[in-house]
């Protein structure tokens, strides 16, 4: 079988999301067929998402049909290829910025969860706790182990659950007040992004501060942020807020990959009822209202705040409704960043974030 009979051969691969076969949309960058060995390097840039490992899986079975010993790759064109001293994370596949239009909607919890959720389907992750006025990462993952400096004076995070950490907090004292005005938070966050060793990541996700002020700006000016998830509660003042935190993501172009809905529906462990503490559906209603993905609710769980308190984020417990809502958000933000990359591709545009709702 030649190269031409292989990618006749793939035209009967479908994306699921996208609604076409992968070489009609520009997903296949190249082919090279050696005997019975075929290599094929596809557009895919969300490592260990389930649809593209479910798309790499169907090729796989397809080929070893057929006889062929497949090799599979994975780039995107120009943006891998794209080197320069001056790109900010050139290593980093994915930027995933969370945010919330106000505090206490858990956000952490959130960004925690997902992170450890991206390392445990596979994928090299990073987590940057960029809310530098409350910086609590490290005690949801029970790290007290400080960053090391290299001899070049750029810093070796610590890891824990198989995600590499930076925080504030292991810079300042368990106790002092982080005071700072615009120009020293834009400072700092430039630092602890450019200076860590990050390595090669298939995702760093960023937990940034409420609301949209500095630090958010510089996030979105100086990194290259693939896209960001929107957490709020189901009450009308959480979803208030949340609009302003999608307005601000808009004005900057940064795609929304979807809204995770905290805090939802309270199961009794007493009376075995179900309480709408915080009401109902307003995340779901509210991405709904803006045509955004909604990525799934977590319940009012205590183990949430256990796990959150004891360093050990729900995400890894191996049953229970709250650590498959966490798995869910996981795999639906993973296959949310394919959409974004491999739509880009089709669109002929690789290194500009397509919309999901193109």
């Amino acid at each position: 079988m030649d190269e031409a009979a292989v990618r006749d051969r793939l035209r009967t691969v479908e994306d699921p999301e996208l609604g076409d076969d992968i070489v009609s949309l520009g997903l296949v960058n190249d082919i090279s067929v050696a005997d019975e060995t075929v290599d094929i390097d596809l557009a895919l840039g969300a490592p260990y998402s389930p649809t593209e490992s479910d798309l790499a899986s169907e090729i796989r079975e397809l080929l070893l049909e057929e006889g062929l010993e497949p090799e599979l790759s994975a780039s995107i064109p120009d943006r891998d290829d794209f080197e320069s001293e001056d790109q900010v994370l050139p290593n980093v596949k994915n930027v995933i910025a969370v945010a919330s239009g106000k505090g206490g909607v858990g956000k952490s919890t959130v960004a925690v969860n997902l992170a450890a959720g991206l390392s445990q389907l596979g994928a090299r992750v990073g987590l940057f706790d960029a809310d530098v006025y409350g910086p609590n990462v490290p005690r949801m993952v029970d790290a007290d182990e400080p960053p090391m400096a290299t001899e070049d004076e750029t810093l070796v995070p610590p890891e824990k659950y198989g995600v590499k950490l930076m925080s504030m907090a292991f810079l300042t004292g368990e106790d002092d007040p982080v005071i700072w005005r615009g120009p020293m938070v834009h400072k700092v966050i430039t630092q602890l992004t450019e200076d860590v060793e990050w390595g090669h990541l298939d995702y760093l996700v960023v937990d940034l501060p409420p609301g949209t002020g500095d630090t958010q700006l510089t996030m979105l000016q100086t990194m290259p942020v693939t896209g960001a998830v929107i957490v709020t509660t189901p009450q009308d003042v959480a979803l208030d807020d949340a609009r302003k935190g999608l307005e601000m993501f808009a004005k900057h172009e940064t795609v929304v990959l979807g809204v995770a809905e905290n805090m939802s529906t309270f199961a009794c462990p007493d009376c075995g009822g179900e309480h709408d503490i915080f009401g109902s559906g307003g995340g779901e209603e509210f991405a709904d209202e803006h045509e955004m993905p909604f990525l799934g609710s977590v319940p009012l769980d205590p183990a949430v705040r256990e796990g959150g308190d004891g360093g050990e984020p729900t995400v890894l417990a191996a049953e229970g409704d709250t650590g498959d809502a966490f798995r869910t958000i996981t795999e639906n933000v993973a296959n949310n960043t394919g959409i974004v990359h491999r739509r880009g591709v089709s669109q002929g545009r690789p290194n500009e974030a397509a919309s999901l709702d193109q």
